[in-house]
């Protein structure tokens, strides 16, 4: 069989230039995205003719789509690792969703910025370079706000496996509200809060005369945040800030949260010195670590599927964890206690396992996006026989200001 222009091909398979014109693109861009490991042909003949199926033609309806919705090259080929895997387009969606609502909140301020600027020149007949400056300000946000957004994601993905698939049936944040011992009138901060999911699942339960400051360094985390109508302004504030400077007085909180974030920071002492002065007398802190037996199944899961893969460029309980944390906050703090949670994950489908391996901060995805499918055959192989058993090995220090 040959087509319009004498090329054998085979039967259900169209030519480059068949494809393109049923997508109304040229074959350049076909070839393009082949080039770029985004569209591969399903056929190559002995000549080097490209040839794609019905199929193909799906995955290209897939790519225009996500480009229209301003997803670049790279992310495409990040999300479109498995058609099956609509969780992955799903939150891929969301994060896109996300930076559009900041992409018109963004316009809107470009916008009377210039006309701002265009009123003044018309008044006074000078440039307020400080508005013009604002301007370039705002016109490079984008890209910043995308790696944040994407570290929100990340961090939900594996909240989501945790939850869905602990052993404890009472949950990680339950159990941590508990050992907040949160009371009426208490003035709260929380550093690195993330998505602040410990207060939207616990909200039922707390007081409604505390005060409580959600901070975290991620500009984009804390947008996200301000957007949840559940985080009532009247018991809620929110704030940008580094946590080796905090922007609070001394002594004004009766408890500061530090939840999985201390081995993050580039100066754990400052911090805890921060910590300790902006807490009053008496006050407590409770932060969050792990020890090395914390899902140690995962990292022995991907080693083995290829030796290369190291999911954190750092043991962070080395930093800060179950076995040194007491030291460490001793020279701070007194009446430091270590109060572990007791759970296992128990999973069964590869996907939310598969997520959460994806989200992690080491160089995985190098060895992995490629070659998805099969690490997703050898995830199933492993799972065959009743699953995967991961152990956790998680728990709270907590200590008191005297």
């Amino acid at each position: 069989m040959t087509d319009k222009d004498g090329v054998m091909k085979k039967p259900g398979y169209y030519s480059s230039g068949e494809f393109a014109g049923m997508a109304h693109i040229s074959v350049r861009t076909v070839r393009y995205y082949d080039k770029q490991n985004i569209l591969k042909p399903s056929y190559v003949n002995e000549s080097g003719a490209r040839f794609y199926t019905d199929q193909d033609f799906v995955r290209l309806q897939q790519i225009m789509l996500l480009k229209y919705l301003g997803f670049t090259l790279e992310d495409i080929r990040e999300i479109l690792i498995e058609d099956m895997d609509y969780h992955f387009l799903g939150n891929s969606l969301e994060l896109q969703r996300k930076l559009i609502q900041d992409k018109i909140e963004q316009l809107q301020l470009v916008e009377k910025a210039i006309a701002d600027t265009a009123e003044e020149i018309r008044r006074s007949e000078n440039v307020n370079w400080n508005h013009m400056l604002d301007l370039i300000h705002l016109t490079t946000m984008e890209n910043s706000l995308k790696i944040q957004y994407q570290n929100s994601s990340n961090i939900a993905a594996r909240i989501r496996l945790h939850s869905q698939y602990s052993s404890n049936p009472q949950g990680w944040f339950p159990w941590l509200f508990e050992q907040c011992q949160i009371q009426d009138g208490m003035k709260i901060l929380e550093i690195g809060c993330g998505n602040a999911q410990f207060w939207t699942e616990n909200l039922q339960r707390l007081p409604q005369t505390i005060s409580v400051m959600l901070s975290d360094i991620s500009e984009g985390m804390i947008r996200e945040i301000r957007r949840d109508d559940r985080l009532d302004s009247g018991r809620f504030n929110f704030e940008v800030a580094d946590c080796h400077e905090l922007p609070h007085e001394s002594g004004i909180f009766d408890l500061v949260i530090a939840n999985h974030m201390l081995f993050y920071c580039e100066n754990i002492p400052a911090v805890l010195s921060e910590v300790g002065r902006v807490l009053k007398t008496g006050g407590a802190f409770l932060c969050s670590t792990y020890g090395p037996m914390h899902m140690q199944e995962i990292n022995e899961l991907v080693r083995e599927f290829d030796d290369r893969i190291v999911l954190s460029a750092e043991h962070l309980y080395e930093r800060f964890g179950r076995e040194n944390g007491r030291g460490v906050l001793e020279q701070y703090f007194q009446e430091v206690v270590w109060r572990p949670y007791e759970d296992s994950l128990k999973i069964d489908v590869p996907e939310p396992l598969i997520e959460y391996i994806l989200s992690c901060h080491g160089n995985q995805n190098r060895y992995i996006l490629d070659r998805y499918t099969k690490f997703r055959s050898f995830v199933i192989k492993k799972m065959s026989c009743g699953g995967m058993t991961i152990t956790k090995d998680a728990g709270v220090f907590f200590s008191k200001k005297l």
